[in-house]
């Protein structure tokens, strides 16, 4: 186990999820599945209580703790992309499997879970500064998913 490692609450289904994420991002992957020695407040023994798994090169865990937490826009996973088609196939994989569309290319999964899916041309623009940052900036705030024509567009005036 990574010395820092995230973990993720979930009700009950922290194995459906990562399994999940590892389909849909590079360089992730799902290992030890750790089932419950014992019976606990949410769950019964042998069931499963905390998967490891990776998301794009990052380490968790999933811990199925129950109904008592929900997820919120202060945690979320922020993957880069570097065109509209690697965009679109991140957002579309998370909004279509009963996710749903957020403002500024936020989106959540259907376990409550916050995506960023933010073109690497955005961030680019935001660190440059100055006026073209602010029109990327002003442009990414009309939008759900990044169009990055848009803001290729706005960084040039």
């Amino acid at each position: 186990m990574a010395k820092n490692t995230i973990c993720v609450w979930y009700d009950k289904d922290a194995e459906v999820a990562a399994r999940f994420y590892a389909a849909t991002f590079p360089d992730s992957a799902v290992g030890a599945v750790i089932r419950a020695p014992g019976d606990y407040p949410d769950g019964k023994q042998g069931d499963v209580l905390v998967v490891e798994f990776t998301v794009a090169g990052i380490p968790c865990i999933g811990l199925n703790g129950g109904p008592v937490f929900k997820h919120n826009e202060a945690f979320s996973f922020q993957i880069a992309t570097d065109d509209q088609e690697e965009t679109d196939r991140y957002w579309n994989a998370i909004v279509g499997n009963g996710g749903q569309e957020s403002e500024c290319g936020w989106c959540k999964d259907k376990w409550g879970v916050s995506w960023q899916i933010t073109p690497r041309v955005l961030s680019e623009a935001l660190a440059v500064g100055g006026g073209q940052a602010k029109r990327a900036f002003d442009a990414m705030m009309t939008m759900r998913k990044i169009d990055v024509a848009a803001i290729e567009a706005a960084r040039r005036g």
